[in-house]
């Protein structure tokens, strides 16, 4: 009886364990640039993570004004009639140069972005064009699953080729962590997981050193909690003011 609930419970145990055992100088390093960053009068970008574990850190209770989203989109409206377009390439590489051109982005500016294989096109090319304008890429990938995979971008690299630093999730390949008798594919992904807990880290570690700066962060409260709504509101404008 909840045998699948144990084993879960216990698989989550175990990556949490590994992140701790692996990650924690990477995790430090992240923590210690992005209050670098901050100071400088810079900016953080957090791009689309472990499908959208990223809103986990933007404007909720807890959660720093000094992160903000990176995302972009293009809509085309062209209602002609459905047509065989299977000879045309439709590769979109290098679409994100001009959503980079026309973002707040800056050099010196820190952008982090999500890749469990390490070689999703658009996150690829985000950083890839990040790089060339002179944005430090942080990158959160399953080291496991990049290797076992071959890159698909046209510089024949993958995310952890060419990004600043690699925060490993310690997914497995192929992402999910349990095998369950009668099911066709594993069960459990664990990268949303441990990315919300690298994030969250490697936040601690800014937090405390711009502490130690004597700066002092804008940090959210919850707007549902008395007051939340009035420092929310103060945080945010005061962010307008100095960055963070």
């Amino acid at each position: 009886m909840n045998e699948l609930l144990k084993r879960y419970q216990e698989a989550v145990h175990a990556l949490y364990k590994k992140v701790e055992d692996t990650q924690r100088e990477n995790i430090i390093a992240a923590g210690e640039m992005i209050a670098d960053c901050v100071a400088a009068g810079g900016a953080v970008h957090l791009g689309d993570i472990c499908h959208m574990i990223e809103f986990d850190l933007l404007n909720r209770g807890g959660g720093p004004v000094f992160y903000k989203r990176f995302h972009y989109d293009l809509t085309v409206d062209n209602k002609v009639r459905p047509r065989d377009r299977s000879a045309v390439d439709t590769n979109m590489e290098g679409l994100a140069r001009y959503a980079l051109l026309a973002s707040n982005a800056l050099p010196g500016d820190i952008l982090i972005v999500s890749s469990v294989s390490g070689r999703t096109p658009r996150t690829v090319d985000l950083a890839w064009e990040a790089k060339k304008m002179g944005i430090k890429v942080f990158a959160m990938i399953s080291m496991e699953y990049a290797r076992a995979v071959e890159p698909v971008h046209s510089s024949g690299k993958k995310l952890y080729d060419m990004v600043d630093l690699v925060l490993d999730n310690c997914a497995p390949a192929a992402e999910a962590m349990l095998d369950v008798d009668g099911l066709d594919a594993k069960f459990a992904a664990a990268s949303g997981l441990s990315s919300a807990y690298i994030l969250w880290s490697a936040t601690a570690i800014a937090v405390e050193s711009l502490m130690k700066r004597g700066i002092k962060p804008g940090i959210f409260k919850s707007v549902n909690y008395p007051g939340g709504q009035a420092h929310y509101e103060q945080v945010n404008k005061d962010y307008a003011e100095r960055g963070y």
